[in-house]
């Protein structure tokens, strides 16, 4: 049974006493963006023209907001302030959508926190097996998608009901408008159902991440989609220019060493590789999958070292190509493919976050992917320096300090590992000193050259440590990420004085592994499973990985969910902190924009919400390092008193 509400009256008849409510938005563009394909997915470009609500299956009601055609409702701002009291700020209220993160988007544009409890089917969707060890994808997730696969129900597309209009031009009385926008509340309704069930009997403790973690961090994804980051275009496009200038130069130095040959935009054309492979005989040090020869940065660097000792007159051709590919890469993937994601309305980038799309929890980013822009100090042209506060504004970046190893001490409970976070200790600084070979001090003075670079360096070694990682993985992990030529030997006693030092790590290696092969998945803290099918498998490889696999999950997982979780409370404080813009996460970092005059203010409240015990079992001090800036590639740590 489906219908349109215009009243307050028929708003607060329909939902008053439920319990549960699913809702969804219909939008449509804003006039400067008519024309635009995709506006009304963009919450700057576009508003909310109607919603539909359902409260049991096969019911649900449409209320018109902003169509023009029909009627709409009237005492508009008395219904969404009734909404946001009694549904969407109601902690007795679960509140269901399908793709949580667009509706929270919505509503936040117009300043309404959604509040917990919540539910996102479309991460619960997720959640769930699409088969017998694997989990849906996001593109298995779709709401038609599900609908005909679970509800045997095919609902007609966007297009086959708007006939190529804008859905604000639709008459939100006719039949056909009101059974298209009630459908989404009422299948989502459904899947909440369906999806409570099977976990419930197969997943118990995946109901509770969806319901706890991955539902308010939706939200989170959803706000932070909507701020965004602003972005120095003018900086960018000299950036642009001077990366331009320095590929025509780099081309020209090298068709004067190789002639006409065809390198392409990163030197890995056919023609280049038959140039260095056939018509040099270099020899192959590394191949492809389909048994080709490599041209990717290891491959190069291998040459290079090659010819140090057999053809030096070359270290310059490939000093030169290694130079090429950094500013074509630059250019392509930091330049050219931010500018390109510039939001008119804005000025401002707002990637796609994706909380789910990894297999460990932890979050990815799209269009464009601003997981992997470059730290500052990594690179020569300052990406992380496209990026900026507004006037009267401040960046703010707190990092959880050695997160993945505090999960890791926590899990093996190795004794001095313990110690040492209970007592401020730094294990990264132990690992670097002993790379390194520098005092345990040098390590450790964040003002020391090379101490960024070193430290990454170190931290590498610990993680490939604690998941599992052989010597020659950590001889190519030194060589190609810190230029180091490391001996295997050394190799082989930097993992054994690791593992020396921390004896009860091997056990929890040794035992996670047992655990996985007789269970053949493994799982986070709070029960997020990852299958492995390979555990068990006479294919070395495909064995190693996944025994990698179950030594990795726990730890990053748990990380993961230990974020989302501090996500969720930041999420319960932001009704009375509006001013506080949270823009992006990247690995275990959230980043936000404050007024210059509420810096400690944000602080206090964030260090709050991302250090408190995460759940009852886990017994080590959490840490988030503060670091602040009008640039995001220029943010200055700060010593926050506790």
């Amino acid at each position: 049974m489906y219908r349109c509400a215009t009243t307050l009256g028929g708003v607060c008849e329909y939902l008053s006493d439920a319990d549960i409510i699913a809702f969804d938005f219909e939008t449509a563009p804003n006039e400067a963006y008519r024309g635009e394909a995709k506006a009304a997915l963009d919450a700057h470009k576009s508003h909310i023209c109607g919603i539909s609500f359902s409260v049991w299956a096969g019911s649900a009601m449409y209320v018109p907001l902003a169509h023009r055609a029909g009627e709409n409702a009237t005492e508009q701002g008395a219904i969404w302030e009734w909404l946001t009291a009694n549904v969407f700020h109601n902690p007795d209220i679960i509140k269901v959508a399908h793709n949580l993160a667009f509706e929270a988007m919505f509503l936040y544009a117009k300043g309404i926190i959604l509040q917990a409890p919540c539910y996102d089917t479309i991460a619960a969707a997720q959640m769930t097996l699409k088969n017998n060890t694997t989990f849906r994808k996001l593109s298995d997730s779709g709401l038609k998608t599900l609908v005909a696969g679970l509800l045997e129900t095919t609902l007609p597309t966007f297009e086959e009901v708007t006939n190529g209009l804008a859905f604000d031009e639709l008459n939100p009385q006719d039949e056909e408008t009101i059974r298209y926008a009630c459908a989404d509340a009422d299948n989502a309704l459904q899947l909440y159902q369906m999806f409570n069930n099977w976990f419930d009997r197969f997943l118990p403790k995946h109901r509770i991440i969806v319901e706890q973690v991955e539902s308010p961090t939706a939200v989170y994804t959803g706000i932070m989609k909507y701020n965004g980051l602003l972005v120095d275009a003018e900086l960018m496009r000299k950036k642009q220019a001077e990366a331009e200038a320095a590929l025509v130069k780099l081309r020209e130095d090298i068709a004067f060493m190789i002639g006409d040959v065809n390198i392409g935009a990163n030197a890995s054309t056919s023609a280049f590789k038959k140039y260095l492979y056939e018509d040099l005989k270099l020899p192959v040090f590394k191949v492809t999958a389909k048994y080709q020869e490599a041209m990717d940065d290891e491959a190069l660097v291998l040459l290079k070292e090659w010819c140090e000792e057999n053809r030096p007159e070359l270290i310059q051709l490939f000093k030169l190509v290694q130079e090429y590919r950094r500013w074509g890469k630059t250019k392509s993937t930091f330049i050219d493919g931010y500018l390109s994601h510039i939001n008119a309305a804005t000025g401002r980038i707002h990637p796609d976050l994706m909380p789910l799309a990894t297999e460990t929890g932890r979050f990815a980013s799209r269009n464009p992917n601003l997981q992997n822009a470059p730290r500052a100090g990594s690179e020569d042209t300052g990406i992380r320096n496209f990026f900026i506060a507004p006037p009267g504004k401040i960046l703010l970046a707190l990092d959880f300090s050695q997160i993945e190893l505090r999960v890791g001490a926590f899990y093996c409970r190795d004794k001095k590992m313990l110690e040492t976070y209970r007592t401020g200790g730094d294990i990264h600084a132990q690992t670097t000193a002993v790379i390194y070979h520098i005092s345990f001090e040098q390590a450790a003075d964040k003002n020391a050259e090379f101490y960024k670079e070193r430290r990454t360096i170190a931290k590498n070694c610990n993680f490939g440590t604690f998941f599992g990682l052989f010597a020659k993985g950590l001889q190519r992990t030194l060589k190609f990420k810190a230029g180091l030529n490391t001996s295997l030997e050394e190799c082989e006693s930097i993992i054994a004085n690791l593992k020396a030092g921390y004896p009860a790590l091997a056990e929890w290696q040794t035992t996670t592994k047992k655990r996985a092969v007789a269970n053949k998945y493994t799982e986070t803290w709070l029960g997020r499973r990852r299958y492995l099918p390979g555990i068990a498998s006479q294919d070395w490889s495909k064995k190693s990985y996944s025994e990698r696999c179950a030594l990795n999950t726990p730890i990053q997982g748990t990380a993961a969910d230990i974020l989302k979780l501090a996500l969720g409370r930041i999420i319960a404080g932001l009704p009375d902190r509006l001013w506080l813009r949270p823009l992006l996460q990247i690995h275990d970092e959230l980043v936000f924009e404050v007024p210059e005059d509420k810096v400690s203010e944000a602080i206090t409240f964030v260090k709050s919400c991302m250090e408190v015990q995460p759940f009852d079992d886990f017994d080590i001090p959490i840490l988030a390092e503060t670091a602040v800036g009008i640039r995001f590639g220029e943010m200055k740590e700060l010593e926050v008193t506790p």
